[in-house]
């Protein structure tokens, strides 16, 4: 906070319901004009009023504040447009909070946002209603024009906030960790433009140089993490024209590899059968890009490759919790902000580990 951190991001569902309490206890000791929170009505599951209000008031008495600073619809997007209105017109929710924003209990009221272009586009359109405050997108230099499956391209959507002069704020900026776990040769072509710098100090300067941008979220695991964070910010060299581009270009050579797009965002849990789906997902993509995904046993480092793999496999997710355990039963497909078929996906590195075991591929 002292070297001007001063954005805190929360939600009600998020570390099982344990955040916004953590988050209130962590706040608590510092002067309220010092810091500003941000949480979410996350009324995924139960969008009655009732259920909507009751959440909205627990934020309050979990937080320990009597105003939020940024209140968001969460997750806009998933499920639709008619999923959009059951959560929040139907239910009268928007012409409450707006009420509670004439109150000042809230702030700013704004929304998150993954999904597809119609929807954007139609919540958007409410802002001469509505006047949203702020929207939270996705952006870094691989959505900017890669936006994955039924996701939107981050130049769209901030153009869009753009012209209606809306502010943004940046959720992924390194999408869920990619962008600071890069292929060798995107380390080598970013290390060579910059060998003092990290390889994720590229994907925040990229989120934090558009004028509009209000804040960029970091989910921080580790002291380097916030160290560097610090160091990128203190203070925050905007991109060149010519260095936008080279992270364009960079962005095209990544998109050669076949990653999945896991963020390892956990929506998509707990699974009912008890598989650790983004575990899974993120061990295999740490194979793609440290090489160690043979596609034949003819390649030239089959046997180490497929060691790697499965080695890697038993240590990142125990037995019970690997892939081989998915019966499709899609219930996590439709909590996925990047529109994974988590399912198919399952099956197809369970049929590949499969192969590897047998010596078949």
């Amino acid at each position: 906070m002292a070297h001007g951190v001063n954005y805190y991001d929360t939600s009600p569902v998020y570390v099982q319901g344990w955040s916004e309490k953590s988050t209130g206890i962590a706040l608590k000791r510092h002067p309220r004009e010092k810091f500003y929170v941000a949480t979410k009505l996350s009324n995924f599951s139960n969008y009655t009023r009732e259920n909507s209000i009751a959440m909205y008031r627990k934020s309050f008495e979990d937080l320990q504040v009597d105003y939020i600073d940024y209140y968001l619809l969460h997750s806009i997007g998933n499920g639709g447009i008619e999923t959009f209105r059951a959560r929040y017109i139907d239910n009268g929710m928007i012409d409450f909070l707006m009420k509670e924003r004439e109150a000042g209990r809230i702030r700013n009221l704004g929304f998150s946002f993954h999904g597809t272009v119609d929807v954007f586009d139609e919540v958007l359109a409410m802002h001469d209603k509505v006047h949203w405050d702020f929207v939270q997108i996705q952006l870094n230099y691989v959505d900017w024009r890669h936006a994955s499956k039924k996701n939107v391209d981050a130049e769209y959507l901030y153009a869009e906030l753009e012209k209606r002069h809306i502010p943004a704020i940046i959720m992924e900026p390194l999408l869920g960790g990619r962008l600071s776990n890069v292929p060798d040769h995107i380390v080598s072509r970013l290390k060579q433009r910059q060998p003092e710098v990290s390889i994720a100090s590229w994907a925040f300067r990229f989120a934090g140089s558009f004028p509009g941008v209000l804040t960029v979220l970091s989910g921080m695991t580790y002291m380097e993490h916030l160290q560097d964070n610090l160091r990128t910010y203190s203070p925050l060299v905007p991109l060149t024209e010519e260095e936008h581009e080279f992270l364009e270009q960079t962005a095209d050579l990544m998109m050669q590899y076949p990653t999945i797009p896991c963020n390892d965002c956990k929506y998509c849990m707990p699974c009912p059968y008890g598989i650790d789906i983004p575990a899974v997902l993120l061990h295999y993509n740490k194979c793609v890009n440290d090489g160690n995904l043979s596609t034949s046993s003819h390649d030239k480092n089959y046997e180490e490759a497929r060691r790697a793999f499965l080695i890697g496999y038993d240590r990142s997710v125990p037995r019970l919790r690997q892939a081989s355990h998915c019966i499709g039963c899609g219930q996590c497909v439709s909590h996925c902000p990047q529109s994974i078929e988590i399912p198919d996906e399952l099956h197809r590195i369970d049929q590949y580990v499969e192969k590897l075991k047998q010596g078949t591929l």
